[in-house]
């Protein structure tokens, strides 16, 4: 059991990460400081995906899977409803680049708007 629920942390603290990354230039609208935080897990984030790396909590959280008795497909809400988010089975090495584009264009956008807002200029 306490593996299982190890997995689901780990799990979840990967959706966080992943959603701090594409959407945290966000929380600079009220945390401007935020962006020494946030700047390199963009370059962490961007990395994994152009390098064809795997983030290090994904085998974490495997082992912890394997450990429980599951697989990827078993356990709870959370064991399946999610690596299908984070590990989809048909993503392709040229999808690995066009999501590492993504993040950092989305981040360009939401930095560009942080500025602008924040200066008080128009673009």
């Amino acid at each position: 059991m306490w593996y299982r629920i190890g997995a689901d942390l780990v799990l979840l603290l990967h959706l966080a990460f992943v959603l701090f990354v594409i959407g945290g230039g966000l929380l600079l609208l009220n945390w401007p400081r935020l962006a020494w935080l946030h700047l390199p897990a963009v370059g962490w984030g961007a990395l994994v995906e152009f390098s064809g790396w795997v983030c290090p909590l994904t085998p974490i959280e495997q082992r912890l899977r394997n450990m429980a008795g599951e697989s990827l497909t078993e356990g709870d809400f959370i064991g399946r409803s999610l690596p299908p988010l984070l590990y989809p089975a048909t993503l392709t090495r040229e999808m690995q680049i066009l999501l590492g584009l993504l993040v950092l264009v989305v981040n360009l956008v939401l930095y560009w708007w942080v500025y602008f807002r924040a200066s008080g200029e128009k673009p």
